[in-house]
């Protein structure tokens, strides 16, 4: 056995001698990326520049910009695309256009620039995929450049006569001169004086800390005059279609003009600062895609009041049942409608801002626990959202539907994102939460078939006379409105129950319509009540018991 395991250990032995002396005298390319040679049309770099670490490859190129070493700064960059003989003027050049897009574009995050050689972050959690694993590659920052994402990044390489060093890297270098070209100064900044182009605080220029809030005042003055101008329109038009039209289109191009502004003007007129840029366009995106989706709502709700108007006609009658499913479905369509504009324009804004891709490791770094605390703090809004299309989905109840709810005789007027609006019988309206609606029981006269018996109780004397009673509550039937009641034959008189004071004698009421049941059911106890006491002084018999009051209570 042991001469067998000798056997296959010792060819293995011989293949990993060779292989650990390979390690020990040749490149790691775990730590670093092997070239042959780095830049070797350059001058040796002075001591202004250093490049051991990440963080110290980014402190030498702003040293740089301050002394306007742009050739020394060319020792930052990897220029092995580039011929021997011209990398010194090419990498002059592209350095200082690298400065500018950096100090434009971007907001440097210490965090994630390590001052250690080999890039690895021992504060990284066990659950990141380099976590306690040296890097070779760190990236920075990401612009979008013609529809694509842009990597600024920094390499680690290792020549084969020099120590290793952290450069950007060649894709970075190809990239400078189209992201210098895209976000360098524009035609209008160089045409500023040479007075507002000097640093004034926080890595502001001079002419951004004039610049922005006249920008701000422009955008605001043209959402202004939009605003006034449609509704100057608005005024002027003879058609009702074309006022209600402009008036819907108001708000959301008032803000949308606004944000337009702001946009075209801070990405293509004047290409703020990185502290600027990385905030000002992620906002006006969210500005368009919103004034965007509300227009569209609008445009909608505007087609469907047209096409399917209720507003004159009475829902809670029995024979619009057809409208009030139509009407509640419309309502559900609506929210839906909403909840989706939502959700598209927060893609639109998520895929037009790269905020995410950069600042996600500072600002978003608790995501999760953000996510959390807002979704436990919304639970209740998304709860009612999801209860209101339930009720359009299960037609529990409909928009028209006469319904009894604690105690309350009313009628559902509006089904709304998170709130129920009902009518009571008296025109009070009730608020009640969707949640708190589809939780609580409640009659629905209408659900099913509109036909239903009103029960009218009434407590009789012991020797009440049971059969003249019903012969008068079939008289009283016969001398209802015919529209609001249903079969006759259905009317029935029934002794339910018995105490010491008399006995409950129930009259049943058959009606066509629950909305107007209840009012058929009072016109009703008072005939039967009057009929009563008729036949009472007729046969000097008692009817109703004589009851004392304390004896009731």
């Amino acid at each position: 056995m042991i001469k067998t395991l000798l056997r296959f250990l010792v060819p293995l032995l011989l293949i990993a001698a060779p292989l650990a002396a390979q390690d020990k005298t040749g490149c790691d390319s775990s730590r670093w990326y092997c070239v042959p040679g780095l830049n070797t049309g350059l001058p040796q770099p002075s001591t202004l520049i250093s490049r051991e670490t990440p963080r110290a490859t980014i402190e030498s190129l702003i040293a740089a910009a301050r002394e306007d070493a742009w050739a020394e700064a060319a020792h930052l960059i990897d220029l092995s695309g580039i011929p021997a003989e011209q990398q010194l003027a090419a990498g002059t050049r592209l350095a200082r256009q690298l400065e500018t897009v950096i100090s434009r574009k971007t907001v440097i995050d210490w965090d994630i620039i390590l001052d250690r050689p080999d890039a690895l972050d021992a504060r990284a959690s066990s659950d990141q995929a380099m976590a306690g694993e040296p890097r070779k590659s760190l990236l920075l920052w990401t612009l979008e450049l013609d529809h694509r994402p842009v990597a600024i990044r920094l390499n680690r390489l290792k020549p084969e006569n020099g120590p290793a060093v952290w450069v950007f890297s060649r894709q970075t270098a190809g990239n400078i001169p189209a992201l210098f070209a895209r976000f360098g100064p524009g035609r209008f900044e160089k045409m500023l004086p040479e007075a507002l182009k000097e640093d004034a605080a926080f890595g502001f220029k001079w002419w951004e800390v004039l610049g922005l809030p006249l920008l701000l005042a422009l955008s605001v003055g043209a959402g202004w005059l939009v605003w006034k101008g449609t509704g100057w329109a608005a005024r002027k038009s003879s058609h009702q279609v074309v006022t209600d039209t402009l008036l819907s289109v108001r708000g959301p191009a008032s803000i949308g003009s606004a944000t337009l502004v702001a946009l075209a003007t801070g990405s293509y007129a004047f290409v703020f600062s990185g502290q600027i840029s990385t905030i000002l366009p992620p906002l006006a995106w969210l500005g368009l895609a919103g004034s965007g989706l509300w227009l569209a709502i609008n445009s909608v709700e505007a087609v469907l009041d047209r096409l399917t108007s209720f507003d004159e006609t009475d829902l809670t009658q029995r024979q619009e049942d057809h409208k009030r499913t139509m009407a509640t479905r419309l309502a559900a369509a609506r929210r839906a409608f909403v909840v989706a504009a939502v959700l598209i324009g927060g893609g639109i804004f998520l895929s037009q801002s790269n905020i995410f891709q950069n600042l996600g490791f500072t600002i978003l770094g608790t995501a999760g626990a953000l996510t959390l605390i807002l979704g436990f703090a919304a639970r209740r809004v998304l709860g009612n959202i999801i209860a209101s299309l339930q009720i359009a989905l299960n037609q529990s109840a409909k928009i028209g539907d006469r319904i009894v709810y604690n105690d309350y005789l009313c009628h559902v007027e509006r089904i709304n994102f998170t709130y129920v609006q009902l009518r009571d019988w008296d025109g009070t309206r009730l608020i009640v939460p969707v949640e708190e609606f589809i939780s609580t029981p409640f009659e629905n006269w209408t659900m099913k078939e509109p036909k239903m018996l009103r029960i009218i109780k009434l407590k009789c004397a012991h020797n009440a006379d049971v059969d003249a009673l019903r012969e008068a509550f079939d008289d009283i039937v016969s001398k209802l409105d015919k529209d609001e009641l249903g079969d006759p034959d259905d009317a029935k008189v029934r002794v339910a129950g018995q105490d010491v004071f008399g006995k409950d004698v129930w009259f049943a009421l058959p009606c066509a319509d629950p909305n107007t049941s209840w009012d058929a059911a009072c016109k009703a106890r008072e005939m039967i009540i009057a009929a009563g006491n008729r036949i009472a002084e007729e046969r000097g018999i008692d009817i109703f018991p004589e009851v004392r009051p304390a004896e009731a209570a």
